[in-house]
């Protein structure tokens, strides 16, 4: 006799509405849970988060990441990057240019004047290989081949999901390649504290604190002009708490440049690689909080400034500022500036990060 009971989710999802067959590849829904009865929910098409079930103040659960819920509407959202991991190349390169052994290489504009986010198929389009460790834990494995996008180099890439009883999402990353090339991976999850919703609220009044002293401003096209600028009587102060809002359409030409927010911050750091505090934000009405921790040199804040309402799952809408992201990443543009960090990888060496979302409440 066959079992026809479903598994009931927390988050409400279906496994078989995530079950189809991409180029031979399978995709599936993956659910991670932790001893509080919370859930996070994956699918192995782009990596893309599609739930993360956690409390408010009075135990409510509520969904607070921006997702689909079919593999479908995964595949053709209007935000091809909603809540996916990236790759090769997180961010911009400008004019889809760079210099690496004295050779140039070509990549995808996709972008205005630039190639973004690994490119017109990047990883956050691709069916990665998932293998689910335990309840907690989910890996997943993609190879992406040596000219793929231009990029040169064979990389493997591991991703691993896990899902603690503190509430902390930690992702880490791990990426070797064949030959000398360039890396910088991200996870894009578009945050909504206060549980999606239609329509999902503004996250104008989400109090924010960035631990950045420095920012890079853009220019019109969001390429890094080269300038480290402090933060220091901007709208880009978040050292103490402050809303999101507060700022956020300030008369000053880096908020016209990005429509909002869309900076790279330069975190605080005592060494380089370290795993440390990044950003914190709190949603005022229902208390709950997150934090961001990464041994990353930076962190892309994204505040949804291109969203227009369309359809997320259970009937959730996606207005324009639904969301915040906070892309822990090496900084756009580095293979031209190259007196950012390095986003060079050898062949020989190891592309490791670590980065934590931590979710809690406070009254």
């Amino acid at each position: 006799m066959v079992n026809t009971a479903e598994t009931q989710y927390v988050c409400g999802l279906k496994k078989e509405d995530f079950q189809t067959t991409i180029d031979g590849k399978k995709t599936d829904l993956y659910i991670l849970k932790n001893a509080k009865g919370n859930e996070v929910a994956i699918t192995n098409y782009g990596g893309a988060i599609v739930a993360i079930m956690v409390p408010d103040r009075n135990g409510n659960l509520s969904n607070v990441i921006q997702g689909h819920d079919n593999i479908q509407d995964v595949i053709n959202s209007p935000e091809p990057y909603l809540s996916t991991l990236i790759g090769r190349y997180g961010n911009r390169i400008a004019k889809g240019r760079f210099q690496l052994n004295g050779k140039e290489y070509k990549l995808a504009i996709n972008n205005g004047p630039n190639s973004l986010h690994g490119g017109k198929q990047g990883f956050n389009a691709k069916v990665w290989d998932a293998t689910q460790v335990n309840e907690h834990a989910v890996v997943l494995k993609y190879t992406s081949s040596y000219g793929e996008e231009g990029y040169t180099g064979e990389i493997e890439v591991w991703v691993a999901y896990s899902f603690t009883d503190d509430n902390e999402l930690v992702i880490k990353y791990l990426a070797k390649s064949n030959k000398k090339t360039i890396i910088n991976l991200t996870s894009h999850g578009f945050f909504s504290l206060a549980g999606i919703a239609n329509p999902t609220p503004t996250i104008n009044d989400l109090e924010c604190q960035i631990n950045a002293d420095f920012y890079l401003p853009i220019d019109e096209t969001s390429i890094p002009t080269g300038e480290i600028r402090k933060v220091a009587d901007t709208p880009f102060d978040f050292r103490q708490m402050k809303p999101v809002g507060r700022d956020i359409d300030a008369d000053n030409e880096q908020i016209k440049n990005g429509a909002g927010y869309d900076h790279c911050f330069v975190l605080n750091k005592r060494e380089e690689g370290e795993l440390s505090f990044a950003a914190r934000i709190k949603e005022p009405h229902s208390g709950r909080t997150m934090e961001v921790y990464t041994t990353e040199p930076g962190v892309q804040v994204y505040t949804d400034n291109w969203a227009d309402g369309y359809k997320g799952q259970h009937g959730a809408t996606f207005p324009r500022r639904s969301a915040i992201c906070f892309e822990a990443q090496h900084f756009p543009d580095s293979p031209n500036h190259p007196y950012f960090p390095s986003v060079i990888l050898e062949p020989c060496k190891d592309y490791t990060q670590k980065t934590i979302y931590k979710f809690g409440v406070e009254e």
